[in-house]
């Protein structure tokens, strides 16, 4: 099997009127040469992967036309799949479905991917081979009259014969399944790169600014690569403003990628995983990369002859950018390279044709147009509620995630109320943006200020389905909770994970340190190295203490763990360990825990009183110590665990029996070098993971 990814792009970039599709993919091809074989594993592979693909189910006999309703399908699909057989150039039905598909991308930018079966896109091309005999075939049939519809045939088949396609050309069914997983891979991320990234609920074009960044990022040269810095204060819309920029030009490029969420998620996930995304994003493929400096190896060779668009978001180190997009020169003429930060110093390394951009505060009328829209649904508040409008647009200071969250969260009050909140307001000291954002946070119950906090310390970014069953195994009612987070503008849902503001995560980790401002062992949750390595130390944890996420600075001394530290937080819900390193090892772990995730855990057992009946989510990664699990027994059933990742456990040997774990989702076992199961058979998990 060879796979060709060379040619042109087989997007348009011409502008085109918004569209409606209907369906994910179109399948083209000659049914006696495919339909049973080929056709039918692929089409069952692309639903199974909860892709809309439309296949034709009848093969037109001679004389009928193809129909309106086939016409209809390929008009409303996003991306058309193009498998060229031997015998595909000796229907006319198949070369008039070429004609329209090529006119679609012409004129609705319809992505187009050829698959060249068992034959040579230069015999498309050229029309030459067994495939050019076919074709030959055809053209004896027809009429003088019908000459100029073979040249447009014969144009289309040298167009997209230049697109850049997939080849296969072994025969064997394990190479086959091989194939068809490269369209997936591929197609997955054309869907993923042409769905418009998620805004606002009510987008605010301010076009001045648009025009601002269009003359920085000066589209219209193809002869020159250019990267532009946006940067102002948190809350100010830097990443709104981006997404904004991004839906309205990645069209024009041969790929696009958009990495939101850099300073939370390099921390969470790490670089490399970053870099992975990036490349799959692109190029339609994963890529196993397990080094960082390979990985801009890897970028620099995969992209600098391609002309792409790539969206840093969210970047506060300058390592970061290096391993990202250190360079200008890595991507191809006519690349545009978008970076947002708060930290101007992250920016110090562009080059002097560079662009910086500098997103200001909102002046008043932008500001109340935007609170109006969140409090009335319109752009411009009811008249008797007018003098008050502007009293809040005061204290939001222009910032506009104030005015968002204060316009959800005075929606639909009365005068009366409104007064009442402005009251608060007025008391805030200094007009501090988080007192004031706070007012939202006082508004919600018991339950959902429970999932707020748990979010801001330990969920940020997390996928919201697991969310969900923690939540819901601590009897939160997480579907009312979450939506109500979600209408007062406390967090948003992208791509099936939980995101929430930094401003408003720094608002609920200041609401939990108020808890015990000069005992943060007394604290419901606890963040800050300092504070961590007190309590662990010097053993002034309690049974307040309901979650902990250990993030030690980089070159920080080990924490020497005192050995009752851990035995007096018997309430301890949430263990996350993500960068630190410990003289000695816990003898003793709370049995409430519902996440245990250990970075380098230090000991090759968990401690012997440690059942784990609640847990939820286990994971140990990074060269952990650990030998065995023997607290998974056979005899007990972890009935709420749906997650299970090992990664880099290098002592590991066995997994625990699965049986014991019947409702087990995600099964992830990564480099365990000394692991004797080999998994000839999967496991039966919707996702599995073995390398």
């Amino acid at each position: 099997m060879a796979i060709q990814l060379g040619g042109s792009s087989s997007s348009s970039s011409s502008s085109s009127s918004i569209h409606i599709w209907n369906h994910d993919v179109f399948l083209s091809f000659r049914g006696k040469d495919v339909r049973q074989k080929f056709i039918s594993h692929l089409y069952q592979a692309l639903r199974q992967n909860g892709i809309n693909t439309y296949k034709d189910n009848v093969d037109l006999e001679r004389g009928e036309p193809i129909s309106s309703e086939l016409f209809k399908a390929i008009v409303e699909s996003r991306i058309a799949i193009i498998v060229f057989s031997e015998n595909y150039a000796e229907s006319k039905w198949c070369l008039d479905e070429l004609l329209k598909i090529l006119e679609c991308k012409k004129l609705f930018k319809q992505i187009v991917l050829p698959v060249f079966y068992e034959v040579k896109p230069s015999d498309i091309r050229e029309q030459k081979g067994s495939f050019g005999e076919a074709f030959t075939k055809l053209g004896k049939k027809i009429k003088d009259a019908d000459i100029k519809q073979l040249e447009s045939w014969k144009e289309a088949l040298e167009e997209v014969a230049e697109l850049s396609g997939l080849e296969y050309t072994a025969i064997g069914l394990d190479d086959e399944s091989e194939f068809i997983e490269s369209i997936i891979q591929w197609v997955n991320s054309r869907i993923l790169n042409q769905t418009p990234l998620y805004v606002a609920t009510y987008p605010i074009e301010i076009e001045s600014r648009i025009r601002d960044i269009y003359q920085h990022l000066s589209l219209e040269r193809n002869d020159i690569r250019r990267m532009v810095g946006i940067f102002g204060v948190g809350g100010i819309g830097k990443t709104t403003f981006a997404k904004d920029i991004y839906n309205r030009i990645s069209d024009q490029f041969v790929g696009s990628c958009f990495l939101c969420n850099i300073k939370e998620r390099s921390k969470r996930e790490g670089l490399i995983e970053l870099q992975k995304i990036l490349l799959s994003e692109i190029l339609g493929k994963k890529l196993d990369i397990y080094d960082a400096d390979r990985g801009v190896n890897v970028i620099r060779e995969r992209f600098r002859s391609k002309r792409v668009l790539l969206v840093l978001d969210d970047v506060d180190e300058l390592d970061q950018l290096k391993k990202l997009a250190g360079d200008r020169a890595w991507f191809g003429l006519g690349s545009r390279i978008i970076v947002t930060t708060r930290d101007q110093q992250v920016l110090k390394f562009f080059e002097d044709d560079d662009s910086k951009y500098e997103l200001k505060l909102w002046d008043d009328n932008e500001a109340l147009q935007l609170f109006s829209l969140h409090a009335f649904k319109k752009d411009e508040p009811l008249d008797e509620y007018v003098e008050l409008s502007k009293r809040v647009i005061k204290y939001a200071q222009g910032l506009p995630l104030a005015l968002t969250v204060l316009g959800s969260d005075l929606k639909d009050q009365s005068r009366h109320q409104w007064k009442g909140a402005l009251d608060k307001y007025e008391s805030i000291p200094h007009r501090d943006i988080q007192g004031v954002l706070q007012i939202s946070y006082d508004g919600l119950d018991d339950n959902e200020k429970e999932m707020f906090l748990d979010i801001a310390f330990f969920f940020n970014g997390e996928y919201l389905v697991d969310i969900k069953k923690i939540f819901d195994n601590y009897n939160f009612f997480p579907d009312d909770g979450i939506d109500r987070l979600i209408k007062k503008c406390l967090i948003t849902i992208e791509s099936g994970c939980v995101w929430m503001h930094d401003l408003l995560q720094d608002m609920g980790r200041e609401i939990v340190r108020r808890e015990s401002p000069l005992q943060p062992g007394e604290r419901s949750r606890l963040w800050f190295h300092e504070d961590i390595r007190g309590v662990l130390e010097e053993s002034m944890g309690t049974n307040k203490v309901a979650g902990m996420i250990i993030e030690m600075p980089k070159g920080e001394d080990a924490i020497s763990l005192n050995s009752v530290a851990f035995s007096q937080m018997k309430r301890l819900r949430v263990l996350i360990v993500r960068n630190a390193s410990f003289t000695s090892g816990p003898n003793y772990l709370s049995n409430e825990l519902r996440v245990l995730d250990w970075f380098e855990y230090p000991l090759q057992s968990l401690p012997p009183n440690f059942h784990g009946k609640k847990l939820i989510i286990f994971r140990m990664s990074g060269h952990s110590l650990i030998k065995e699990l023997s607290f998974i027994k056979c005899s007990i059933k972890f009935k709420d665990m749906t997650i299970m990742h090992f990664h880099d456990c290098d002592f590991l040997t066995k997994v625990p029996d699965l049986s014991s774990v019947p409702n087990l989702k995600d099964l992830e076992v990564d480099r365990c070098t000394r692991l004797v199961e080999n998994f000839s058979k999967k496991p039966q998990v919707e996702i599995f993971k073995f390398t």
